[in-house]
């Protein structure tokens, strides 16, 4: 099993980075390099990035991401180059319990709107993020529950699986 951990401080920072700007926000796309290729790169961030460990990954906002109404689709046609060790997403949905599984419509647009307006419905802020070694970690937010913070290796694995796959060469 692969040492996941500088995969998940870095999540951590994504999630507290995002976090900062409240709830409501489009989908958001990281690559994820070493803090010591980013500086190698752009020595001029010297400084202003933390160097604590040249093996700490360092997450660098995509802005020209946006996503479409598939997530997954979108994320479809994105290549990293050889010098992005990793990719996140942070992302925000609604969801309903189990139990009312059978209710939801079948047509996705009919779906997405008798969850957002369903009185039970939770909203959720999940950040997933991989590396090309096929490493996987997930968090998620509740709105209702700000104060705890789920984590697990296959949170969203459908998302996680969308993310390994931008890793695929242009060959394949």
């Amino acid at each position: 099993m692969a040492d996941t951990s500088r995969l998940i401080a870095c999540l951590m920072d994504v999630e507290r980075h995002v976090s900062s700007a409240g709830w409501d926000q489009p989908a958001r796309l990281f690559a994820l390099v070493t803090t010591g290729t980013l500086l190698e790169v752009e020595p001029q961030l010297r400084g202003r990035v933390p160097e604590a460990s040249p093996d700490a990954l360092t997450a660098i906002e995509q802005d020209e991401f946006h996503a479409t109404d598939n997530v997954i689709e979108r994320l479809g046609g994105i290549f990293w180059p050889e010098t992005v060790e990793g990719c996140a997403i942070a992302l925000e949905r609604a969801f309903l319990p189990s139990k009312f599984e059978a209710d939801i419509p079948t047509d996705p647009q009919e779906a997405a709107d008798f969850v957002a307006a369903h009185p039970e419905k939770a909203d959720v802020r999940v950040v997933v993020g991989v590396l090309r070694d096929g490493s996987q970690h997930g968090l998620a937010r509740l709105l209702s529950e700000p104060d705890d913070l789920l984590a697990a290796e296959d949170l969203v694995p459908g998302l996680a699986r969308a993310l390994i796959d931008t890793f695929r060469s242009d060959e394949s």
